[in-house]
């Protein structure tokens, strides 16, 4: 293990910070989890803990969805170009995103762990998740006035499904419904695979923030179903013992 006081050339490479911290999904594995490894090298090398990182996250995350929300009503109505606004939200929730899997691959591979730190790190992804969500239900409803409240409601509801599922997979007893690694496998889930969904998001409100209320119904449709799935699944376990 090495500290910040250490020659450059013995500091772990991004190899090693990315080999800690593998899974959340095809898209989250090729693009997120090794951006962040970047990041952590250079937190590594500028002697900046994980709990830094967790707080880039934070403040990025909800900065970018705050930004989406104040131009929810002005793209709608034509006075500001969504492009801009779009891109914006995509380069600035994945950035987020990779800034939240740098402070575990740092914090692993650095003995800088620590159940607060664990703790601190799940509150700002609420916190950053919270805020993308009402920015996208700003954005459906700025789009189409007549979006059903119930609609955003549930999108809201059943998006922490994700969060919830991802933390308790981190347990003793965590499971899968479906276990395989097969790539046919991990391309359907996809779905569920946080970056690649931010991922969309973004596209969708640079190329057609019209289409949001459907990315909205989509994914009330997926992670509700998700969260039926899981139910039975867990119930089932539970009743065999």
């Amino acid at each position: 293990m090495t500290t910040p006081s250490q020659p450059a050339d013995t500091r772990p490479t991004a190899a090693d910070y990315y080999a800690v911290n593998r899974g959340g999904g095809l898209f989250s594995e090729a693009v997120s989890q090794r951006i962040g490894a970047r990041i952590a090298v250079q937190a590594h090398k500028h002697h900046l803990s994980p709990t830094v990182m967790t707080v880039f996250n934070l403040g990025l995350g909800v900065l970018t969805s705050f930004l989406v929300i104040a131009a929810a009503g002005p793209v709608a109505d034509g006075s500001v170009w969504a492009a801009p606004i779009g891109l914006l939200a995509l380069i600035g929730w994945q950035l987020a995103y990779a800034f939240d899997c740098s402070d575990g691959q740092l914090a692993r591979v650095t003995g800088q762990s620590s159940p607060a730190g664990a703790r601190l790190d799940v509150l700002c992804d609420v916190a950053v998740q919270s805020s993308l969500v009402a920015a996208l239900a700003a954005t459906a409803k700025a789009q189409e006035p007549d979006t059903p409240a119930w609609l955003l409601a549930a999108f809201a509801a059943t998006w922490m499904v994700n969060l919830v599922t991802s933390v308790m997979q981190g347990g003793d007893q965590a499971s899968s419904m479906v276990s395989s690694r097969a790539l046919p496998v991990r391309a359907a889930k996809l779905i569920r695979d946080y970056g690649a969904v931010v991922a969309l998001a973004g596209v969708v409100l640079t190329v057609a923030p019209q289409w949001t209320v459907w990315f909205v119904a989509l994914f009330t449709l997926i992670n509700g179903g998700f969260l039926a799935a899981s139910i039975a699944f867990t119930g089932r376990a539970a009743l065999r013992g």
